[in-house]
């Protein structure tokens, strides 16, 4: 993907090319993009992938409307948002019937869309014929039910069971240890047995051995293991579960287990207002609060076709650098720490993050849950004393403090034994897993939503996008110290620039109603691409609320990072990627 994006391809353009290629399989959407017709979808996926160039899968979301509406049925409906490297965003609709909704799965297409369709049958039941692991993800198996449909009631509150039927069966729980394929995971020799043996010349293993010879040094071989890493682990940064399957130490298969930290955060956004949601985003990534509320608003927004005044794109901007700043000091402390070069660089960066979060909290009161952005603008203005003080810290303090992490770091033997050549992700497959953030850049593609698609003031910064090409963990490594640096560039030139005029478009409102209609509006969060899609009915609140997190999507790349690799260069590469589960598990 390049750096550049161009106009949209018109969508008649666009029906008229598929309609000459797919007869009947393409159709206007009402608010946005084309419906396809499930039978011919993956087809017209690979078509459009292949041929048309949307390379890039950044978001699925599962849409239940149980009533008819504007002349089309009840159903579910599931929507994909395209993206390519020229040409614009494309918004894809697939209709599944009501009672048995089931949708051709695209991850034979673009792989990112493993967990995002897992998602969508875990909350919303809507089955994707052809994935090749359709299980729940966030939710346990077992769990009664698809909370994210309008008829699904909530118990205690709604119903007067609990959703628990099916968990434990007959009360009779089956372990985990009882549930295993593998059974023994020791491979004696054939006729051997442990009654009678007597260790003899053979099973002494540092002399020489016919035996430990003629079985390359082992007299018993190992079959593979299963190990569990977490949820409860150190290096997993919260509580994530990694199974892995190794053969000794190198890791054949790994996978994430999710959903130990999901919370229901999009059923409680579509019972929220629209602007009670804001808020809730804090909650998302707790390390960079600030730019969820971006994201959050500059969706709303799009929806709303609401300006903002100059001023307050300035501050958001302003806010928005200082907390990606702030994220990759956490971001390198946290992954040294896990490499084993100590606690420094963590203290080193903690020390940074504070006065970062003085500055918050001048302008917003909150240091972590900062409340900050509105619809149409920010919540207050600028304390006098921020500029200075900002200025001080961008001119003065952080890019020597910039400079110094890197030479502490990079110039560490051990680091870079640790990370250069580790955890390899090829440019094709960080597309097609759709990662973004300093993972997708670390791998040469020098996509950043900021210029793809640019939002708020960013097109009137100069300012260069980051990119490093070896697709290694010390590639990430650089281009979040670079992106601290280029952070600092758009600070400086926001903090002089900063013009006078209004905080907020019209008045303060306490709740706002958006007419009918969908969007899907997406910043570059310092983690990658945070995306909204929304769809309003008209009334105070969502009538759907989904979240494109940066951390969930790009875990589904771990186990292509970790193929082949030790079980102790698996910390490092989740590390790498920088995630919160608070954004994973929702």
């Amino acid at each position: 993907m390049a750096e550049e994006t161009q106009a949209p391809q018109p969508i008649a353009e666009l029906l008229a090319t598929l309609e000459e290629r797919f007869p009947g399989a393409a159709q206007p959407a009402q608010y946005d993009g084309i419906v396809i017709a499930p039978d011919q979808l993956v087809e017209v996926a690979a078509f459009l992938r292949d041929d048309l160039d949307y390379d890039y899968l950044s978001c699925v979301t599962g849409v239940d409307y149980p009533e008819a509406t504007n002349g089309a049925p009840a159903r579910f409906e599931t929507v994909y948002n395209l993206f390519r490297s020229q040409g614009g965003p494309l918004t894809l609709h697939v209709h599944a019937d009501r009672e048995n909704p089931v949708v051709p799965s695209l991850v034979n297409v673009w792989p990112s869309a493993n967990f995002q369709e897992r998602e969508a049958w875990d909350l919303m039941g809507i089955r994707f014929e052809g994935h090749p692991d359709l299980r729940r993800i966030l939710l346990w198996e077992g769990f009664d039910g698809h909370p994210l449909r309008k008829d699904w009631r909530e118990p205690y509150y709604e119903e007067e069971h609990k959703p628990f039927s099916s968990r434990h069966p007959n009360a009779d729980p089956v372990m985990a240890e009882d549930r295993t394929p593998l059974g023994d995971n020791t491979r004696f020799p054939a006729g051997w047995s442990p009654e009678g043996w007597v260790p003899g010349d053979e099973a002494v293993v540092y002399g020489p051995s016919d035996e430990l010879i003629a079985t390359d040094g082992r007299a018993m071989d190992t079959d593979r293991v299963v190990l569990n890493v977490g949820p409860q682990h150190p290096s997993t940064h919260g509580v994530l579960r990694l199974v892995a399957t190794l053969d000794g130490e190198t890791i054949q298969r790994i996978e994430p287990t999710l959903g130990y930290l999901h919370r229901s955060h999009e059923k409680i956004g579509e019972r929220n207002t629209w602007l009670g949601n804001m808020p809730y985003t804090d909650r998302l990534d707790y390390i960079s609060s600030m730019y969820n509320n971006f994201g959050y608003a500059v969706a709303v927004e799009k929806l709303m076709g609401q300006e903002v005044p100059e001023r307050a794109e300035y501050i958001r901007v302003i806010m928005g650098e200082l907390t990606r700043v702030m994220n990759h000091f956490v971001a390198i402390g946290a992954f040294c720490n896990d490499i084993g070069i100590y606690f420094t660089a963590m203290l080193y960066g903690l020390e940074e993050r504070e006065l970062i979060l003085d500055l918050l909290e001048m302008a917003s009161g909150g240091r972590m849950m900062c409340n900050y952005f509105r619809f149409g603008g920010v919540a207050r203005d600028l304390p006098a004393g921020f500029v200075p003080l900002a200025k001080e810290l961008v001119n003065e303090r952080l890019p020597n403090a910039v400079d110094d992490l890197e030479r502490f770091v990079a110039d560490n033997e051990v680091f870079r034994a640790r990370t250069e050549g580790v955890g390899v992700l090829p440019p094709k497959k960080a597309v097609a897993y759709g990662c973004t953030g300093p993972l997708l850049r670390g791998s040469g593609i020098p996509y950043d939503v900021r210029r793809a698609e640019p939002y708020s003031v960013y097109d009137q910064f100069d300012w260069d996008v980051v990119v490093r090409y070896d697709g290694d963990v010390f590639s990430r490594f650089m281009v979040r110290i670079e992106e601290m640096r280029q952070s600092l560039r758009i600070l400086r030139q926001a903090l002089d620039r900063l013009p006078e005029g209004p905080i907020q478009a019209g008045k303060k409102k306490h709740t706002v109603k958006i007419t009918a209609g969908e969007a899907y509006g997406r910043v570059e969060a310092p983690k990658g691409e945070y995306g909204f899609y929304l769809v309003s009915d008209g009334g105070a609140n969502p009538y759907r609320y989904h979240i494109r997190t940066p951390s969930f999507v790009n875990l589904g790349a771990m186990n292509e990072m970790c193929r082949g690799h030790l079980i102790a260069d698996a910390v490092i590469i989740l590390g790498s990627i920088d995630i919160t589960l608070g954004e994973v598990d929702r």
